[in-house]
This record gives C-alpha cells, structure tokens and sequence, in this order.
C-alpha cells in the first residue's frame, strides 16, 4: 500500500513544472513558442523561468486561463498542443502573421469566452468544432484568408456577443438558424464573397447594435423588419446586388433609421423611415 501510495505521488508531481502549472499545458506554451517563431517576437519568453512571468501569459490556481499575444510579430502557425490548455478562458493572438489553419483541437477550450485570431493569415475553413465552445462571447476571425461557409455549428453559441468575420473569402450564404444568436451585439460578415438573400431572422437579434454586411453579393431586398430593432445604430449593406442599393446608417440610438437609396451615381433620394 506505501508502495502504491509513493507512485501515485511521483506521477502526480510529474505533472507540474516547478512553477505549478501543469507539465502539459507549459508543454502546450512551448508547442506555440516553437510553432510560431518564439525567438522573434518583439517580446519573447524565457522558457527557463517561471511560466506566469511569461509575456502575455496569466495564471491562475495553477493554470493558464489567458493568452494574450496580439502585435506580437507571430509567424508560423498554430499547434494543436493548442488544445490541451483547457482552463483557458481568452486566447488572443491577433495582428500577427500567422498562417495555416485554425487547428480543430481548439474545441477542448470549452472555458473560452474570447478567440481572437484576427489579421493574420489563416487559411482554410472555420472549423465546425469550434461550435462546441458554449461559453464562446466574442469571435474575432476578420482579415484572414479563410474560405467555405459559415459553420451551421456556430448557431449554438447562444453566449456569442460578437461574430466578426469580415475581410476573408467565405462564400455560401448567412444560416438562417442566426436568430439563435440571441446575445450577439455585433456582426459582421463585411468583405467576402458570400451570395443570397439577407434574412429576416435577423431582425430577431433584438440585441443587435451593429450589422456590417458590405462588399459581398447578397441579393434580394433589405427586410423591412429591421426598422423594429431598437438597439441597431450602425447598417452597412452597400457593395452587394440587393434591389435597391444603399449606404451606411450609423449613429447613436437614433430617433429614425435612414435608409439613403442611390438611384444613380449622380442622384440619391432619401427614404426615412419612422420607428413605431
């Protein structure tokens, strides 16, 4: 039995660097220290010390929680080890140069309220997986080079406050289960090459401050349900193939949402229509 109790204990302090932290998760660091070029960031670790004085690196209770590495002068790719730190609750390697694709062990982040991979290189599509993050509230991918549809998954984050895709090269069309985003606060699908109509369920994201939609294809005609949503200050649909084409609405809990619809280049005719 003292045997037993003596092996337990020696495969129990394997697992923890001198630091605390668990031997995995530090193992998880350096995957993405050496997968990204660790020795060239503007500010890099020293693998020798403590892992909770590592740039961009918190801890607590002896886990990695958060990793904030954005502007950080990234460059390779992401890992999978990636997914074995599941205390994580933010992950931001965003502005970087990171290329590849997103890894699908991501979904072991099950903490993540935040992922921000946001003006990189990334490449490939949104993986599916990351529709398993239930706590996910902010979704940050923009300016990538990511490519294919938006993931139906990525209507079960009913936590999500932010989806921004904008700036890649997703093609397909918005999921009509969107509705389900109950929380979501903005969006924006701007700068891709996504095509059909916009939908109606839309209008159901009572919550809705910003919808930025330009510069796709998207047809048919702006929802006049849209002029029940209290809450949206900022529309942005120009660039696309709808009916009637317009510019930007935008300001701060405005009394009307005005629509300005381009008749031509020279002329345009003012649409305001009044909220009940």
């Amino acid at each position: 039995m003292k045997t037993l109790k003596l092996t337990i204990a020696c495969l129990c302090i394997s697992f923890y660097t001198f630091a605390g932290v668990l031997q995995t998760e530090k193992d998880a660091l350096v995957a993405l220290y050496k997968a990204a070029n660790g020795s060239e960031w503007n500010t890099t670790w020293d693998l020798e010390a403590s892992v909770d004085a590592w740039f961009g690196v918190k801890v607590e209770n002896d886990r990695v929680v958060e990793i904030n590495l954005w502007f950080n002068n990234l460059q390779g790719t992401i890992p999978q080890e990636i997914g074995n730190l599941t205390s994580l609750r933010k992950l931001n390697l965003g502005f970087n140069k990171l290329e590849g694709t997103i890894p699908t062990s991501i979904k072991n982040l099950k903490a993540l309220t935040s992922l921000e991979l946001y003006m990189n290189k990334l490449e490939g599509n949104i993986p599916s997986e990351i529709g398993e993050l239930s706590k996910l509230e902010s979704l940050q991918l923009y300016s990538n080079k990511l490519s294919g549809a938006i993931p139906d998954s990525l209507m079960g984050l009913t936590n999500l406050k932010e989806l921004l895709l904008g700036s890649n090269f997703l093609t397909g069309t918005i999921p009509h289960q969107i509705y389900a985003l109950s929380k979501l606060e903005k969006l924006s699908l701007m700068d891709n090459k996504m095509d059909g109509e916009i939908p109606v369920e839309i209008a159901m994201l009572t919550n809705l401050e910003e919808l930025i939609l330009s510069s796709n294809q998207f047809t048919g005609d702006l929802p006049v349900e849209f002029i029940n949503m209290a809450n949206l200050n900022t529309i942005m649909v120009s660039d696309n193939n709808l009916n009637n084409e317009f510019t930007t609405m935008s300001g701060n809990n405005p009394p009307d949402m005005i629509f300005v619809e381009l008749q031509n280049q020279n002329a345009t005719a003012n649409m305001d229509i009044e909220k009940e």
